[in-house]
């Protein structure tokens, strides 16, 4: 058991699991997603997410961590529906992203601690009717310096991770983890870092790790970010210096066409070619650790 504790537990649609059980991991996609930054390319087609999902066991795996926040189709009961139909353990966020993806109306709501309230209650208590607990609250802010918007959600953030011990997962996005790790004294080991891959820069790939939070390389075959020919290399620099109990992989499908069920890469890329690729790089055990003990301690928590 993870820290050796009996009560430490991953925190999924269907229930709480034993950390052992999360098995090998897809530690940041997306089932379902929508927002006004992608008109005409959501993610909301149940078939098709659970034909992905099924494609991912096929291919060995058992567990998906889906990030979509609130307010952004997560779909929580279709995700009970297809995580249950499937045999696949399905981790559901809470949380918010940035300003962009939601109209003001809905932002101006939850001001106050409306937004704290509304993560703890989604950790502890569930999301809407579906019956699914959010296993982890994911926030975002800018990539060079921090707004209001993404001040106002890393607090709640933490907030919610003091109340309740869930983890929480942002972009690479600095400033947003010095805030959450500085100021708002949430744990290092608690912050999950993503999207390591769109800045390739070893110098900050290894400011993060020393931080204490755990690294996640996602969004596998995207060229435009430089993705697939220098993440094998940019994952053993990271090992060799010491991090490869920090390392996660995630394919973060975030449109229709990005689906393996629409001629995509999606969720089976990352053990169809990731995986083997990484395996020349570092050998299999590195790989295994990547995949599976490493997202069993980073999701997993002594929930409150």
């Amino acid at each position: 058991m993870v820290n050796g504790a009996d009560t430490v537990r991953v925190r999924t649609v269907l229930g709480d699991i034993r950390p052992d059980e999360l098995g090998v991991t897809d530690a940041h996609d997306h089932l379902f997603l929508r927002s006004p930054r992608l008109p005409g390319r959501e993610l909301a087609d149940v078939v098709a997410a659970r034909a992905e999902l099924a494609a991912f066991r096929a291919a060995g795996g058992a567990g998906v961590v889906q990030w979509t926040p609130y307010g952004m189709g997560r779909r929580a009961a279709e995700l009970v529906r297809i995580s249950r139909a499937t045999g696949v353990h399905v981790v559901c966020a809470t949380g918010l992203h940035q300003a962009a993806h939601y109209d003001d109306e809905r932002l101006t709501a939850l001001r106050g601690d409306g937004l704290a309230r509304l993560f703890v209650s989604e950790l502890t208590e569930g999301i809407g009717e579906s019956g699914a607990r959010a296993g982890l609250v994911k926030v975002a802010g800018g990539f060079h310096a921090l707004d209001a918007h993404a001040r106002w959600t890393a607090k709640a953030a933490a907030e919610a991770h003091h109340a309740t011990g869930a983890p929480v997962t942002v972009h690479l996005e600095m400033d947003v983890l010095d805030l959450l790790c500085g100021e708002l004294a949430v744990p290092p080991h608690r912050v999950i870092l993503g999207h390591l891959n769109r800045s390739p820069d070893p110098v900050v790939h290894r400011q993060a790790a020393r931080s204490g939070c755990y690294l996640a390389f996602d969004g596998p075959s995207r060229a435009h970010h430089a993705t697939d020919w220098r993440m094998p290399g940019a994952v053993r620099a990271l090992a060799e210096a010491g991090f490869a109990d920090r390392l996660l992989l995630g394919g973060d499908t975030v449109t229709a066409g990005a689906r393996s069920v629409d001629g995509g890469p999606g969720m089976p890329y990352l053990l169809r070619r990731v995986r083997p690729r990484l395996e020349a790089e570092l050998g299999a055990e590195a790989v295994d650790l990547i995949l599976t003990a490493n997202p069993a301690r980073a999701f997993a928590t002594d929930w409150r």
